[in-house]
């Protein structure tokens, strides 16, 4: 019997590399450590959570079993962490660097739809243009 998820993510399927990323953590997720919700789907009410809409689509969040909620590189490394991955988010961890970290993970979800086009991901029509910021 798998395990009660230990974080809930939220995410955005109309991203491609995003809806791609939640894919990998899935599969990797072999002992059911992860949940995911998708912030496009009918109903989805940030308020739920205590937060915004627009607070969740520019960064990651990610709500640990003991409802401390989780934002960018920390629920990404959170994440990686659960589903026995700690190996490839290492670098999030390093006190001296995380500034810069930060900083280059808010860019890159500000332009996730650009990067989705740049590396190849098929965009929903209309989807990737509309949403460059």
């Amino acid at each position: 019997m798998p395990a009660a998820p230990v974080l809930t993510l939220f995410y955005d399927s109309l991203c491609p590399l995003c809806d791609a990323e939640m894919t990998r953590l899935r599969r990797a997720d072999r002992l059911g450590r992860l949940a995911f919700i998708d912030m496009q789907a009918a109903g989805f009410d940030a308020a739920d959570y205590g937060t915004t809409w627009a607070a969740m689509d520019a960064e990651l969040h990610g709500l640990r079993d003991d409802g401390r909620m989780l934002i960018g590189i920390d629920c990404i490394a959170a994440a990686y962490t659960a589903v026995g991955k700690a190996w490839l988010v290492w670098p999030l961890r390093l006190p001296f660097a995380r500034p810069a970290w930060q900083a280059a993970y808010r860019w890159f979800a500000r332009n996730r739809y650009r990067a989705s086009r740049w590396l190849g991901y098929r965009c929903p029509d209309g989807v990737c243009s509309a949403r460059y910021r």
